[in-house]
């Protein structure tokens, strides 16, 4: 009669995820600022798109930024733990593992790709399979515990959607998009430079090199101060080049201004509940800043194409 060691028999796990987890997994937050930016590249792109095909190519870029997220999520289990903003993110509290999350974001994004690269073109799907790479190994793996520019270069993947929607459309790159990237890319790092000085005891206790931890919350002031200035230098540019219409440069014109001010407030301001309401503030208006800045192009293809019909 054979004994059974019943405490050696391991159990398969039962996951306690639940729809909602898999959706935290995707970012959504992240992904709704890329579904934004990438229908704004898509609707100014100067040709006709099917409805089913824009569809498509919004959907798949959604798609591939929310694997990007849960790729994201997976390498970073254990850092989330150690941070107050992200210690609830499903792997952190245990209701799903590292692999079923990298599982789902490597399904993600397989079908993305390949659904965007057959249906709508080949250009379009290789920016969205770069794009996935990009965040979740070369700034995630990488980048983002390896240097305090992280956010700088990491930003290139957000700045992304954009293009590749524009690529959707037309099958090819044009200056616009390049353009909409640029604003993006500069528009990242006092955004998140902005959430880091309000949150350096986040990154501190996570081993995370972010600006404020690593050179000190004035460098990192000086350094959204100059980024800001080349941000609004660079959102207004499109206008005088003649590449948007004068609603947008009006746009900028006033946004930039606000933005710049509040950068200067996050210099000045360099102690106390001062310093954290002006750093809140930039934070906050960086949101505002970029959704207006792109809604209006939006405007603007929506009145170029209802003008027609009213004065005819």
């Amino acid at each position: 009669m054979s004994v059974v060691d019943h405490n050696a028999i391991e159990l398969p796990r039962i996951s306690e995820a639940e729809v909602g987890d898999y959706i935290a997994l995707l970012k959504p937050r992240v992904m709704s600022l890329v579904i934004f930016t990438a229908l704004v590249g898509l609707m100014i792109a100067p040709v006709h798109v099917h409805p089913v095909l824009a569809f498509t190519s919004i959907l798949c870029i959604a798609v591939g930024a929310g694997a990007s997220g849960a790729l994201n999520m997976a390498y970073e289990g254990d850092v989330d733990a150690l941070m107050t903003r992200t210690a609830n993110r499903p792997i952190p509290r245990g209701r799903i593992t590292p692999s079923e999350a990298a599982a789902f974001g490597i399904t993600l994004a397989f079908f993305s790709v390949m659904t965007l690269g057959i249906l709508v073109n080949l250009v379009a799907g290789a920016l969205l399979a770069f794009t996935i790479f990009f965040y979740a190994v070369i700034y995630t793996m990488w980048l983002k515990r390896w240097t305090a520019q992280n956010i700088v270069i990491g930003g290139a993947a957000g700045a992304l959607p954009p293009v590749v929607a524009w690529a959707a459309a037309t099958g090819s790159l044009s200056m616009e998009p390049i353009l909409l990237f640029l604003v993006i890319f500069f528009w990242t790092p006092p955004h998140f430079w902005a959430l880091a000085l309000f949150r350096s005891d986040d990154y501190a206790r996570a081993g995370i090199p972010m600006l404020p931890v690593v050179a000190g919350p004035d460098a990192t002031r000086l350094q959204i101060l100059l980024y800001t200035i080349v941000l609004v230098a660079i959102a207004l540019a499109p206008w005088p080049l003649g590449y948007f219409d004068w609603i947008y440069g009006i746009t900028s014109l006033v946004l930039g201004a606000g933005m710049l001010w509040l950068a200067v407030e996050v210099y000045r301001r360099r102690e106390g509940v001062a310093a954290n309401r002006a750093t809140r503030r930039l934070f906050a208006f960086s949101i505002l800043y970029l959704f207006a800045l792109f809604a209006v192009l939006l405007a603007e293809v929506a009145v170029r194409a209802i003008l027609p019909v009213i004065i005819g």
